[in-house]
Protein backbone atom coordinates (compact mmCIF):
# COMPACT_ATOMS: atom_id res chain seq x y z
CA UNK A 1 0.00 0.00 0.00
CA UNK A 2 1.38 3.75 -0.85
CA UNK A 3 1.75 5.48 2.07
CA UNK A 4 0.10 8.28 1.08
CA UNK A 5 -2.57 6.14 1.30
CA UNK A 6 -1.99 5.16 4.78
CA UNK A 7 -3.36 7.48 8.58
CA UNK A 8 -0.09 9.05 9.93
CA UNK A 9 -1.55 8.22 13.52
CA UNK A 10 -3.67 5.54 15.12
CA UNK A 11 -4.25 5.83 18.37
CA UNK A 12 -0.84 6.76 20.68
CA UNK A 13 0.98 5.46 17.36
CA UNK A 14 2.88 8.40 15.29
CA UNK A 15 4.64 8.06 11.66
CA UNK A 16 8.04 8.00 11.84
CA UNK A 17 8.26 7.21 15.97
CA UNK A 18 9.94 3.93 17.15
CA UNK A 19 7.86 1.21 19.60
CA UNK A 20 8.83 -1.17 21.69
CA UNK A 21 6.96 -3.90 21.98
CA UNK A 22 6.51 -4.91 25.42
CA UNK A 23 4.31 -7.53 25.28
CA UNK A 24 4.54 -10.29 22.95
CA UNK A 25 1.33 -11.17 20.43
CA UNK A 26 0.21 -13.24 17.37
CA UNK A 27 -1.29 -11.38 14.14
CA UNK A 28 -4.11 -11.92 12.01
CA UNK A 29 -1.51 -14.35 10.39
CA UNK A 30 0.08 -16.01 13.62
CA UNK A 31 3.08 -14.10 12.87
CA UNK A 32 4.89 -13.75 16.62
CA UNK A 33 5.63 -10.46 17.58
CA UNK A 34 8.84 -10.63 20.15
CA UNK A 35 9.09 -8.88 23.33
CA UNK A 36 11.61 -6.02 23.47
CA UNK A 37 12.36 -6.02 19.57
CA UNK A 38 11.33 -2.34 18.24
CA UNK A 39 9.67 -0.80 15.49
CA UNK A 40 9.08 2.24 13.67
CA UNK A 41 5.58 3.17 12.63
CA UNK A 42 4.49 4.50 9.39
CA UNK A 43 0.94 4.75 8.95
CA UNK A 44 -2.18 2.37 9.21
CA UNK A 45 -5.28 1.86 7.43
CA UNK A 46 -8.64 0.15 8.72
CA UNK A 47 -11.25 -1.78 6.25
CA UNK A 48 -14.33 -2.04 8.23
CA UNK A 49 -16.10 -4.62 6.55
CA UNK A 50 -14.00 -6.96 8.06
CA UNK A 51 -12.60 -5.62 10.88
CA UNK A 52 -9.22 -5.61 10.21
CA UNK A 53 -6.72 -3.08 10.96
CA UNK A 54 -3.35 -3.12 9.61
CA UNK A 55 -0.60 -1.58 11.02
CA UNK A 56 2.76 -0.82 8.45
CA UNK A 57 6.19 -0.96 10.28
CA UNK A 58 9.69 -1.37 9.77
CA UNK A 59 10.18 -4.58 11.91
CA UNK A 60 13.64 -6.27 11.96
CA UNK A 61 15.08 -4.10 8.88
CA UNK A 62 11.87 -4.93 6.70
CA UNK A 63 8.40 -3.01 5.91
CA UNK A 64 5.77 -5.02 7.60
CA UNK A 65 2.17 -5.27 7.72
CA UNK A 66 0.81 -6.43 10.54
CA UNK A 67 -2.86 -7.30 10.31
CA UNK A 68 -5.23 -7.46 13.05
CA UNK A 69 -9.00 -8.21 13.72
CA UNK A 70 -10.69 -6.08 15.77
CA UNK A 71 -13.27 -9.02 16.59
CA UNK A 72 -13.34 -11.07 20.26
CA UNK A 73 -12.18 -14.12 19.00
CA UNK A 74 -9.02 -12.40 17.06
CA UNK A 75 -6.92 -9.81 18.18
CA UNK A 76 -9.40 -7.01 19.64
CA UNK A 77 -7.79 -7.28 22.88
CA UNK A 78 -4.48 -6.39 21.20
CA UNK A 79 -6.41 -3.13 19.40
CA UNK A 80 -7.74 -2.43 22.43
CA UNK A 81 -4.81 -2.13 24.75
CA UNK A 82 -2.33 -1.49 21.91
CA UNK A 83 -0.21 1.00 23.82
CA UNK A 84 0.05 -2.08 26.37
CA UNK A 85 1.80 -3.61 23.75
CA UNK A 86 3.23 -1.14 21.45
CA UNK A 87 5.82 1.46 24.12
CA UNK A 88 7.09 4.71 22.75
CA UNK A 89 11.13 4.29 22.88
CA UNK A 90 12.31 7.45 24.65
CA UNK A 91 15.81 8.18 22.98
Amino acid sequence: MERRNLSREYGHLKAGQKYTIAKPFKDYDNNVYEESLVIEFIGSNFVPYDDGLSLFCVYKGRERQIRLQVRPEAQQEVVHNLQQYLVPVIE
